[in-house]
């Protein structure tokens, strides 16, 4: 008898503990709308070199200003160029030549250009790279206003995460229940693999606009009804 009583005092808190683990269904979805972009960013920049610092910084300067210049002419407006840089830094000499001297310097500027034209942008390019531009850092495709394609991820997230929850309940043989949380773990918006949309072609350089996919994460955990 003394046993037996021992073993209800022994097991009766694990019993308990278990019946207090929460009975749920944790599904993770990713939503995904598609959408042509409707603008561009570039990273452009001049860079010149000369015997001292300040004929350097002279040419680059008036390299980079024919340069705006021709960007403003294009229609692109001034809030949408930013300096992002300016860089001076000696030349010295190369080889194994010793000592070693400063020959000359070179400076440089990168500019940060947003392109709401994208029929524009192929003659912009042209334009610029004639006008002095010689650095050029690549061009990321983007939408103006995504707010409306994100909320149609995330209810693309959620419509998923459902069907992933339903599945899971149907393949355990429970009843799926109500939702007990959810959150978004993140936004992204990336070229598609395969290219879409308008080319942008000039006699040297044509530019694909392609396709964006707007990505949303959620997560989400369901009760199993009782």
């Amino acid at each position: 008898m003394r046993c037996f009583a021992l073993l209800l005092v022994v097991f009766w808190p694990l019993a308990a503990v278990a019946n207090d683990v929460p009975r749920q269904i944790v599904v993770a979805a990713t939503g995904t709308v598609q959408a042509t972009p409707d603008m561009a960013t570039l990273m452009l920049g001049v860079s010149r070199r000369a015997p001292t610092a300040s004929e350097a910084m002279g040419a680059a300067g008036a390299a980079a200003q024919d340069v705006v210049d021709l960007i403003f002419e294009s229609g692109v407006e001034a809030r949408d160029v930013q300096t992002a840089s300016l860089n001076l830094s000696p030349v010295w000499n190369q080889g194994n030549a010793l000592p070693r001297e400063v020959v000359g310097y070179e400076a440089s500027t990168l500019l940060i250009v947003r392109v709401r034209e994208l029929a524009n942008l192929g003659a912009l390019l042209d334009g610029v790279v004639d006008d002095g531009a010689n650095q050029f850092s690549g061009v990321n495709f983007g939408v103006a206003d995504p707010e409306l394609l994100e909320q149609a991820a995330r209810a693309d997230a959620v419509a998923k995460a459902r069907g992933k929850a339903e599945t899971l309940a149907d393949a355990a043989g429970v009843t799926l229940g109500p939702v007990q949380n959810i959150s978004e773990g993140g936004r992204t918006g990336a070229p598609a693999p395969m290219m879409r949309g308008a080319m942008m072609e000039t006699a040297a350089m044509p530019v694909a606009a392609g396709e964006l996919d707007i990505l949303v994460n959620v997560s989400v955990v369901y009760a199993i009804a009782e």
